[in-house]
């Protein structure tokens, strides 16, 4: 490591990083997002699989399942991943509803039900289980409102961001 990049912390006598470059922070990210849509596009997998393994005479299974992929991997890319937030920052408790309120609530719920769908879904595949229609409603419905709810999350809080960024 060169001595310019680096900072001495006066206490230890250590070197420590003085900054990372913009662009190596910039493909970390992207990394990053990248990664949360591959896991976002696996959760829409699982959840599908298990919905054919009772429906597989449904047509257009193939689209079915490409359509839950790529809405799972635009609602974790979209929805877990959201910008910082004032409500993060603040250690006091708000009083009143926020958009940045607003958006917690529903990045938290949507990642719980997603979650939990795609838990109940794989449990299904790797034990063989042959499950009531019902239920496996519920596990697609879960799936499909929690990936929903992160969408509408990570769209407040890039819209509310931007607002508030051009009012400053």
């Amino acid at each position: 490591m060169k001595m310019a990049n680096a900072n001495i912390d006066r206490s230890s006598g250590t070197k420590t990083a003085g900054f990372a470059p913009a662009a190596l922070i910039k493909s970390a990210h992207l990394i990053e997002r990248v990664g949360l849509a591959a896991i976002g596009g696996s959760c829409g997998l699982y959840v599908a699989a298990a919905l054919l393994r009772r429906l597989n005479e449904l047509p257009l299974s193939v689209g079915i399942v490409l359509f839950m992929m790529l809405f799972g991997a635009f609602s974790f890319y979209v929805g877990i991943d959201l910008p910082r937030r004032s409500a993060r920052r603040s250690a006091s408790i708000q009083r009143r509803w926020s958009p940045d309120t607003v958006v917690e609530i529903l990045s938290a719920v949507g990642i719980f039900l997603a979650a939990i769908a795609t838990f109940a879904s794989v449990g299904i595949i790797i034990l063989d289980e042959t499950v009531s229609d019902g239920s496996l409603g519920l596990i697609g419905g879960s799936w499909m409102t929690g990936s929903s709810l992160q969408i509408a999350a990570g769209i407040i809080a890039r819209s509310y961001g931007t607002a508030e960024n051009a009012g400053k």
